[in-house]
This record gives C-alpha cells, sequence and structure tokens, in this order.
C-alpha cells in the first residue's frame, strides 16, 4: 500500500554551515492492514515522517508511494481525493472547543457533499463505534482526555479514510486511558481494515498494538520488521534503550 523509498528531508539552517537533515534516505514498505509503528527519541525523524505521508511537508529527495502513485506528484482532484483518504489523530486530540462533539465529527463532511442526514446518521454510527453516543450534544471541555481523543478518532474516520496518522495518540493519557484508547485502535483495525501508523516514543504502544514497526535514529532507519523480532532480537543499540530494563513481555498477558 505505502512504499516509501530513499526518502530524505533536509531543512535549511541559515546560521549553521550544514542544513539539518530530519530523514535520510529512509526506505520500507506499509502493506495494507498493518498497524505500523514508527518508533524512536525525540529528534529521530518521526514527526516529519508523517507530515511527509500526510503531504504537509515535500522530501527534499526520494519518493512516497500510495497505490502505486507517486503523492508528491498529486494534482488537483487526485490530490483532494488522497487528503481525504487520510484521517489524523493528533496527540493534544486538536478538537474545535466552541463546538459540541457532534459537530466536531460532522465537520471534515461538511467540508465535503454529504447531506443533512447522511451526515446525522455518518455521525451517530461513529460515535457509536467510540462508545461516545451520548455524548454528542456535550462540549469538549466537559470530556476526559480519553474522551476527547475518542472524538479525534471518530472525526479522523469521518470520510472512510484508507489509513488513519496517528501522532503521539496516548502520549498525554494515563496508562488505564492509554489501554482503552490502543484497543479502540486495534478493534477499527480489524472490524474496517484501516491501515494505522503510529509514531510513539513508547515501546509499550508498539508492543501493544503494532505488528510492524521502523526504528528510527537521527534521521536513519536502524531496524524494521515485525513486531516481536524487533522486541526479540533487539539488534540496535537504539532499540535497547527503548526497551530500558525490561524484560520481553511475559507469557500469558493479555493481549489487546
Amino acid at each position: 500500500m505505502i512504499e516509501i523509498k530513499e526518502l530524505t528531508k533536509e531543512f535549511i539552517e541559515k546560521r549553521a554551515e550544514n542544513n539539518l537533515v530530519a530523514l535520510d534516505h529512509v526506505s520500507f514498505t506499509i502493506e495494507k492492514g498493518d498497524i505500523y509503528g514508527i518508533i524512536g527519541m525525540s529528534g529521530a525523524g518521526k514527526s516529519t515522517m508523517l507530515k511527509m505521508i500526510g503531504l504537509l511537508e515535500k522530501p527534499t529527495s526520494g519518493t512516497i508511494t500510495v497505490n502505486g502513485r507517486d503523492i508528491n506528484k498529486l494534482e488537483g482532484i487526485e490530490k483532494i481525493n488522497y487528503y481525504r483518504s487520510i484521517g489524523t489523530v493528533f496527540q493534544g486530540y486538536n478538537l474545535l472547543m466552541q463546538r459540541t462533539v457532534f459537530e466536531n465529527v460532522a465537520f471534515p463532511m461538511k467540508l465535503t457533499k454529504y447531506d443533512k442526514k447522511a451526515v446525522e446518521k455518518r455521525v451517530f454510527e461513529l460515535l457509536e463505534i467510540v462508545g461516545l453516543k451520548e455524548k454528542a450534544y456535550q462540549y469538549p471541555s466537559k470530556l476526559s482526555g480519553g474522551q476527547r481523543q475518542r472524538v479525534a478518532i471518530a472525526r479522523a474516520l469521518a470520510n472512510n479514510p484508507e489509513m488513519i496518522l496517528c501522532d503521539e495518540p496516548t502520549s498525554a493519557l494515563d496508562s488505564l486511558t492509554t489501554n482503552s484508547i490502543l484497543k479502540l485502535l486495534k478493534r477499527i483495525n480489524r472490524e474496517l481494515g484501516v491501515t494505522i501508523i503510529i509514531i510513539t516514543h513508547e515501546i509499550e504502544v508498539v508492543r501493544k498494538i503494532c505488528n510492524k514497526v521502523a526504528v528510527l535514529d537521527h534521521g536513519k532507519v536502524v531496524d524494521n520488521g515485525l513486531v516481536s523480532e524487533i522486541l526479540k532480537y533487539k539488534r540496535h543499540e537504539i532499540t535497547k534503550s527503548l526497551l530500558g530494563d525490561e524484560d520481553e513481555e511475559e507469557e500469558g498477558e493479555e493481549e489487546l
């Protein structure tokens, strides 16, 4: 579904001798239906990677091919359709605080040609999925952090996206709420077939939800593949650092 090949991103540093290299010849493939983790320390290039998949940044060189098309060559209606094929879940929720839960979820659809009845039906379907149907007419200020993130997930699903980009979606949440959000994302992936790309610095997020992962360090992919193999072999020092002193997941631990 997504092939990232020799992707490089440099930012011009006017006061420095050399440009800042955020990503350095990065290559990996994400298959349809994956929950793909991109993990690394702060400054590893995770957010830049996600922005380029979302067409918010252009690469200096290299390509991102989605369903056989180089997304940076899309124009006109093809580019608009690509934007609509993506849902995004942010760390800080990015909800419209002066609008109700219903209005927040409906907002992406109102930018298209959905009719009023179709919007209402779709919003309540999505709120049912995320378990917030009874909160439809409340405002975000009345919700907990976990509930706000559920609204954000419902909004990301509004236009039936092929993939959801998750930018540190659980870093502001406590452990119990994090688990509930990860269970929700995993259920959405399983039941709706949506590909999920999630960037995080938390190894537990990768362990609990992802089937594959790319480990970034200073803009380079130092390891990638099945999560089970990455965690078992710990082939790179940065992977060991992210794991800390933790042993592998204990047998019998409940899966999400």
